[in-house]
């Protein structure tokens, strides 16, 4: 979609998706970063970051991370809110020409790609896996109900994400208005190992 589609929101309201102040923003915000597998990550990456309230949970659990979006607003809005936070680093990108250098152990995809034609949706595929190394962490969060003008729908997206090559699915959480999906890279396709298994709980990885 046009970045001048984006901008004029902004223009508007500062605020376009309500993430300040709706609680199934916060409550999706919430069950997305509950949803990581592992407790700290040492390189993140958040494309269309908007004004970085997802970013600042998520840089309690990182290392460093690269929050990014394309419009100058949300971008100084993020910017503001993240000052604090020596370990995150807020930047102006266009994706997927401009998507960065990894490797990241973590990428976050919210309510990002359906946004995306389908040739640019299979490109930033190809982003995540050549940038996210072996072993990292994919989620992605998106809103399931059509919208006219969006290119793709979530249910799309997700179904695209999960027939990917090298990512393997750790968790689905789906609801009537959203989906979240995380995977992990290189373990091949199917089902990764769980949490409790890859951390040694006992009985864990014996069910039939």
């Amino acid at each position: 979609m046009a970045l001048a589609y984006f901008e004029s929101l902004y223009a508007a309201n500062p605020d376009p998706w309500s993430f300040e102040t709706r609680w199934y923003e916060r409550r999706k915000h919430a069950l997305t970063v509950a949803s990581l597998p592992r407790p700290r990550y040492q390189r993140a990456f958040e494309p269309a970051c908007s004004n970085g309230r997802l970013s600042s949970l998520l840089a309690a659990r990182c290392g460093s991370l690269l929050a990014v979006d394309a419009v100058g607003a949300a971008v100084q809005r993020a910017q503001r809110r993240l000052a604090g936070q020596a370990q995150v680093r807020v930047e102006q990108r266009q994706l997927p020409e401009q998507w960065p250098d990894g490797p990241f152990d973590l990428i976050v995809v919210s309510e990002f790609l359906y946004y995306l034609s389908g040739e640019d949706l299979l490109s930033v595929i190809e982003r995540i896996l050549a940038t996210l190394e072996p072993g990292g962490t994919l989620i992605a969060v998106h809103w399931r109900h059509p919208v006219p003008e969006y290119p793709l729908s979530g249910d799309t997206v997700h179904a695209s994400l999960r027939s990917a090559p090298g990512l393997a699915g750790l968790v689905s959480h789906e609801e009537e208005d959203f989906l979240i999906d995380v995977f992990l890279h290189g373990q091949g396709e199917g089902q990764a190992e769980s949490v409790a298994a890859a951390t040694g709980v006992p009985g864990a990885g014996k069910r039939s």
